[in-house]
């Protein structure tokens, strides 16, 4: 089998992590993309961003995740955030009530700045700690099944469902991609102008690195 250099893909999708402060948007991050968890929860200065590729029907899915960076504090996330991205992961904490609350707030601010076709996958986070759970699984699939986006609980202390929470919203936004080639005639050039679904480029990811580490 031979190994794909790192910046070997077929694919570049920008997500983003979008919900109120401290409810572990970070750790799902890390989680993903290194296999690490931290205990001691640390406010992200500045835009910070990693990346993972999967594998999509034989395609390399390189995935950009951009975590708030403790913007969401001062409810001063820019545009330019949102901008580009094609799915988007609306974390909520299932032992605050409060932050599930905000959900809606945050989805209609991510539907300002986004395509129409953004994938959303709302996640429940913290569902480890299931003696303080606020907020019944119900409640969530409901609010999901109404806005039409995807639902999942995780637990980025355990691992669980956090992989599969990332997967499915690239594999979602594939097909997405795939569907809109096919609509075409398979020429990415004959897709509207403007259109936020984008095979990204490696010089996206360079002008994207080139963003200060602390601009809020």
């Amino acid at each position: 089998m031979s190994i794909r250099a790192d910046d070997d893909y077929d694919y570049l999708f920008k997500v983003v992590l979008i919900g109120d402060s401290g409810v572990g948007k970070s750790n799902l991050l890390s989680r993903f993309t290194r296999n690490e968890f931290s205990l001691e929860s640390k406010s992200t200065i500045g835009v910070e961003f990693a990346t993972r590729s999967i594998n999509v029907d034989d395609k390399v899915i390189k995935a950009q995740i951009w975590d708030t960076a403790g913007q969401e504090r001062y409810r001063a996330i820019t545009s330019a955030y949102y901008r580009g991205a094609v799915g988007a992961l609306l974390v909520y904490d299932v032992t605050r009530h409060i932050t599930f609350e905000n959900v809606e707030r945050w989805l209609k601010e991510l539907r300002a700045h986004t395509d129409s076709n953004i994938v959303i996958m709302l996640v429940g986070n913290k569902a480890d700690l299931r003696h303080l759970r606020a907020v019944p699984t119900e409640d969530a699939q409901a609010f999901a099944e109404r806005e039409n986006s995807f639902f999942m609980e995780t637990s980025a202390l355990e691992s669980m469902n956090v992989g599969n929470a990332f997967t499915e919203v690239l594999t979602q936004i594939y097909r997405v991609v795939s569907k809109k080639a096919l609509e075409v005639g398979d020429n990415p050039s004959a897709v509207p102008d403007g259109q936020t679904i984008n095979m990204g480029t490696k010089d996206d990811v360079s002008a994207m690195k080139k963003v200060g580490c602390c601009s809020v």
